[in-house]
């Protein structure tokens, strides 16, 4: 009887833990499922181990060791498999080939590295049906690589906050950024591929998060939730575009086409106008030319008499007489 209280008092404290834990991403339950794990630096691995946290227990998936290689575990070794362990050393990822609903819980990514030591990141799988769908978003930031982003949300007035998260939504996972405590004034930063930066403190209006050194990776949405005491939750979401360099040596090609474009259109333009006018032109000329020929070959067919002037100035001018023929006898005398 005392095993069996212990034992549930072991089970209750565990499922306690459970409900307390902070898990740095959420992912999807699919057919083909991916658990990222990329290690944000890029010390010397000298192991990794994935794990699925059970209720008593971790159980083993997979062992990568940068010298011995890969060691799949056999209740998973015709369905899971690493994506780039051997293109990137710092990229863990897990690639589950097809799931089931027994794959829904908690996964952990632990790596051992030197020197740093000890690195993990915890990853919750949920069913399709418990996966969040965000809203639209409430804003958008547009920022430059390389740039240090700052996403900043107003608290709800008149609303007794006692925890804010932030998280990044993905159309298969979400990451958990940061959770402040504010009953507590405490702040947890997840295992995400570089640090941020989030204030936590009591009394705070506004909550932010830094991303330093924005890459084109971090665009996407951003939703900061806000978690009230015996209230209604609420959330702010911000949507983060990271323009790339590509990108800009594009759009500025896309404007110099096309003025030069618009610049040739103008051109051939003018001239179907210029060429239409010379036309217009020749054929007015033309129509005048024969208009005036048709009146001189009506004036040269009729001709007015000629003066003795005319004549004495030595005019030659047909004149055609008739008469009658004559008896050239005679004239008898009477």
């Amino acid at each position: 009887m005392n095993y069996l209280t212990f034992l549930l008092a072991v089970l209750h404290a565990h499922r306690a833990l459970c409900q307390e834990m902070l898990w740095d991403t959420t992912v999807k339950l699919a057919e083909n499922m991916t658990l990222e794990c990329i290690y944000p630096s890029m010390d010397s691995l000298t192991q990794m181990e994935w794990f699925k946290i059970n209720t008593t227990n971790k159980e083993s998936i997979a062992i990568f060791n940068p010298v011995h290689g890969v060691v799949i575990r056999e209740l998973y070794a015709d369905r899971v498999s690493f994506l780039n362990s051997t293109a990137s050393p710092n990229d863990m990822t897990l690639y589950f080939h097809n799931t089931y609903r027994a794959d829904v819980g908690f996964y952990c990514c632990s790596l051992h590295t030197f020197p740093y030591g000890h690195w993990e990141k915890i990853i919750q799988v949920v069913s399709i049906d418990g996966f969040e769908i965000v809203e639209s978003p409430n804003s958008h930031v547009v920022s430059a690589p390389g740039k240090n982003v700052t996403l900043s949300c107003l608290l709800p007035e008149k609303r007794p906050i006692e925890k804010v998260t932030w998280e990044k939504i993905q159309p298969h996972q979400i990451d958990l950024l940061t959770s402040c405590n504010l009953s507590q004034g405490r702040n947890y930063v997840s295992k995400y591929p570089r640090e941020l930066w989030s204030p936590c403190s009591t009394g705070m209006q506004k909550s932010s998060i830094v991303l330093p050194h924005v890459l084109t990776s971090d665009s996407g949405l951003y939703q900061c939730e806000f978690q009230a005491f015996e209230a209604e939750n609420a959330t702010c979401v911000i949507r983060l575009t990271v323009i790339s360099g590509n990108n800009d040596s594009l759009y500025i090609l896309f404007i110099a086409g096309g003025t030069v474009i618009l610049l040739v259109l103008i051109i051939l333009i003018s001239l179907v106008i210029v060429l239409s006018f010379n036309r217009r032109q020749r054929q007015k000329k033309i129509l005048f030319e024969k208009s005036w020929e048709t009146q001189n070959k009506a004036t040269n067919n009729y001709r007015s008499p000629a003066t003795p002037n005319q004549l004495l100035d030595g005019a030659k001018e047909d004149i055609y007489v008739n008469y009658p023929n004559f008896s050239r006898r005679p004239k008898t005398r009477v």
